[in-house]
């Protein structure tokens, strides 16, 4: 079979190859053909993946024959000409608001594979690119907070008087969450954090975190499918609502991370609550691009508003092109690895496999996905 790795578009600096995968697939009895300028956004030069063993050029040539066709970003099906029938297209293609894209893919013959749509289960761990892009998101998501803030993380004793540490509030502790968390504490800072999901209480206990978390309330119901959090009760929202007023105003960072898969992401601070911080407070808002989980957030934009920084965070993995571009390339390889059919020497997708009917949008023509029949 031959691989396909495709250069990006504008704006996006990470890969879905590195020269370690080439050598995966290579030792699967697979040929590699990278476009020529990939890897550049990703510090990744044409000689490495030569030296890996795959052949650059062209996107004509990359194309030419090949099975399977890697990519960060969903293409667009008119820059795939040359691309054969049934092969397959693998990366994260947004299928929820690129609905004519995925028909063009069908139009096309190609199998558009979602890998954003890959289900939450354990033997999907290391295939799952979310997890591994919002780790990175949630770490940076800090970092960037630091920088905006102005002021030191860590208390500091001098003889010149004592410093005293940042105090950090993650709001919504998913992988991204989990990460700023952990980042926040060996920065130094006094961390907290709260979740719809009261699972997350022993988590953020055991990152050193304080849980902030409302208590003898009933209806709620954040505990959604697939680790996600879901809708809750009025009454909980009433009451996180409170207790959040109440906490985010004696703290310097906010990082909130709430998202509802297919829903714009829920708000969790208003106007008037951040008109209770102090002056020169930051929140990084990493659902900027699923409308903000603070009123006023701008996506791609830092807003100050009664003297609060509000950073509407977008694709923070990119910044970190290099290690982004490195696990998501792990997560397609291993992918692929599990589906490979060694005698065959090629992958091989079971119909009725759980992983398969996830990420299957299209197949002989047609956008065979539910989801996205449903919408039709």
């Amino acid at each position: 079979m031959k691989v396909a790795v495709l250069k990006e578009g504008a704006g996006e600096t990470r890969v879905a190859a590195i020269p370690e995968t080439v050598k995966k697939f290579a030792g699967l009895g697979a040929t590699v053909a990278v476009e020529k300028g990939a890897g550049e956004g990703a510090t990744i030069s044409d000689a490495e993946y030569e030296g890996a063993g795959a052949a650059t050029g062209s996107r004509a040539d990359v194309l030419k024959d090949a099975d399977i066709i890697l990519c960060v970003s969903g293409p667009d099906a008119s820059t795939l000409s040359g691309a054969k029938s049934g092969a397959l297209l693998v990366g994260a293609l947004d299928p929820a608001k690129r609905s004519e894209a995925i028909a063009d893919y069908a139009k096309a013959g190609l199998e558009a594979l979602a890998m954003e749509w890959m289900p939450r289960i354990t033997r999907a761990q290391s295939m799952d690119i979310l997890s591994s892009q919002s780790n990175l998101a949630g770490y940076k998501a800090v970092v960037d907070a630091a920088s905006t803030y102005g002021r030191a993380f860590p208390m500091m004793m001098t003889a010149a008087g004592t410093v005293s540490p940042a105090k950090v509030f993650v709001m919504g502790v998913g992988v991204a969450g989990l990460q700023a968390i952990a980042t926040a504490k060996r920065l130094g800072a006094q961390v907290s954090a709260t979740d719809v999901r009261s699972a997350t209480k022993e988590q953020i206990q055991s990152l050193g975190a304080k849980p902030i978390f409302v208590e003898g309330v009933a209806g709620i119901e954040g505990e959604g499918q697939g680790g996600y959090a879901s809708e809750t009760s009025p009454e909980y929202q009433a009451a996180q609502a409170e207790l959040v007023s109440g906490h985010i105003a004696k703290q310097d960072i906010v990082i909130t991370t709430a998202l509802i898969p297919g829903r714009p992401a829920p708000r969790l601070i208003s106007d008037a609550q951040l008109a209770t911080m102090r002056p020169g407070s930051v929140i990084v808002d990493l659902a900027a691009e699923a409308g903000g989980n603070v009123e006023g957030c701008v996506a791609g934009e830092t807003v100050v508003r009664h003297g609060v920084a509000i950073v509407g965070a977008v694709q923070l993995a990119r910044t970190l092109a290099a290690d982004s571009s490195a696990l998501f390339a792990r997560n397609l390889a291993n992918f692929l690895t599990a589906f490979w059919d060694k005698e065959k020497s090629e992958v091989v997708l079971p119909d009725d496999d759980e992983i398969v009917t996830g990420i299957r949008l299209t197949r002989g023509g047609a956008v065979v996905h539910e989801r996205l029949k449903t919408a039709q």
